[in-house]
């Protein structure tokens, strides 16, 4: 959730083909939007496609560890050194 200030909005001048704009100026006609409500839907929609491919390449990268210990490929770690390494790489 983001608080007050987070929301508030803020100017961002930025170029794009015409060709992109002549698309938005289309879709904002037939859907009674304004173009930064749909620059800003589509920065939104973006990232959280971003994010979600970085969370199932890391799930992906798990589930390899995981498959590489099973097969005796690569040694286990203690939970000790896994909850080492989870901090670790939460506080870089």
């Amino acid at each position: 959730m983001y608080n007050i200030s987070q929301l508030e909005k803020q100017q961002v001048g930025l170029r794009l083909p015409k060709y992109l704009v002549e698309e938005i100026d289309e879709f904002r006609k037939n859907y009674l939007l304004n173009r930064t409500d749909i620059i800003t839907e589509a920065i939104k929609s973006y990232l959280a496609k971003q994010r979600e491919e970085e969370f199932y390449k890391s799930f992906d990268s798990a589930c390899k560890e995981v498959r590489d210990i099973l097969d005796g490929k690569i040694e286990p770690i203690t939970w000790k050194e896994m909850r080492d390494e989870l901090r670790d790489y939460t506080n870089s």
